[in-house]
């Protein structure tokens, strides 16, 4: 698997869907045979992959959110998109 950088411009993988389970009050990764329950910060980086922005410019846009240095956000994303990459959830792009 290709490994990810800040200048990847990752999205969701083919068959991989955001969706909102209203009726368990939570989103989920729904991917053909396999679901996942992101936590609440995955959550946040999955909603801005568009497969436009890079991993860079995602950490920026959450450091203006957060009010929190955009190195550090990059270098806590990196590590979980490269997990959801490696499970075939998320395109490197």
């Amino acid at each position: 698997m290709p490994r990810l950088e800040a200048a990847s411009r990752p999205r969701l993988a083919r068959g991989a869907r955001l969706r909102q389970d209203t009726a368990r009050g939570r989103w989920v990764i729904l991917a053909p045979e396999r679901m996942f329950v992101p936590d609440a910060t995955a959550l946040e980086v999955l909603r801005l992959l568009d497969g436009e922005r890079s991993v860079a410019q995602v950490a920026e846009e959450l450091a203006r959110r957060y009010a929190a240095p955009p190195g550090v956000i990059e270098a806590d994303i990196l590590p979980l998109l490269q997990e959801l990459a490696d499970k075939g959830v998320v395109a490197p792009g």
